[in-house]
């Protein structure tokens, strides 16, 4: 069962809660998918039941088309936000780390022509791998992050959360204005260019601020 980590692989005292993700938040992933800026974040919620670590292989939904892997930056929250204003959310951020939003690309193209919600292809169990938090006094300036993944050593993705259009703080005031976000909830902060599809055994490699590195297998 899913718990939250710190890096040093100890236990984090926050209950497991939900996670909250925004779409779009930055512009080359929207033209690389022809998908249309947002005027205000595109927000999704995936359960409790998507969490996973990265320490046990990568389950793909088999027989449902592409899933599709999409880095971001994560934010583990640890004081309730509620209409909360943005130069009071940053506080409430106890943990960064780094999520994979797994998507059934697929089978998003096929609710987005019609119209459909997203969470067959976003919610489904074991779709959010999440990496141990680093306390966000360790790891410098939030809205100044790189990241990036390799997949086999290859480079796919890579970022920096001075990109985003939404500013973090404002991010999380926005979603605290449609829903409650409680401690040990997770907010994901949108995905650079360079999604691509997953492929069974495949090797990821992330990195965090050149500071922070993690790992992950796709399962055979």
């Amino acid at each position: 069962m899913y718990q939250h980590l710190d890096v040093q692989g100890q236990p984090l005292p926050y209950a497991v809660g939900k996670v909250v993700c925004v779409g779009r938040s930055y512009q080359d992933h929207a033209a690389e998918l022809n998908n249309p800026v947002p005027s205000q974040p595109l927000l999704f919620i995936k359960p409790a039941s998507s969490l996973t670590g990265l320490n046990v292989p990568l389950l793909l939904p088999k027989g449902l088309g592409a899933v599709h892997h999409e880095l971001e930056v994560a934010l583990l929250i640890g004081r309730r936000l509620c209409h909360a204003e943005p130069g009071h959310t940053l506080d409430a951020i106890v943990g960064v780390g780094l999520a994979l939003d797994l998507t059934l690309r697929d089978v998003q193209d096929e609710l987005k022509a019609k119209g459909h919600p997203w969470e067959r292809a976003k919610a489904f169990d074991g779709s959010c791998p999440v990496s141990p938090f680093v306390e966000p006094d360790m790891i410098g300036h939030l809205q100044q992050l790189d990241f990036s993944l390799q997949v086999n050593g290859q480079p796919r993705q890579a970022g920096n959360t001075a990109q985003m259009m939404w500013p973090i703080g404002k991010l999380l005031a926005e979603m605290s204005r449609c829903f409650t976000l409680n401690p040990g909830d997770i907010v994901l902060t949108g995905t650079p260019q360079g999604v691509a599809e997953l492929k069974p055994q495949d090797q990821l490699d992330m990195q965090l601020n050149g500071q922070y590195r993690f790992s992950a297998q796709v399962a055979g």
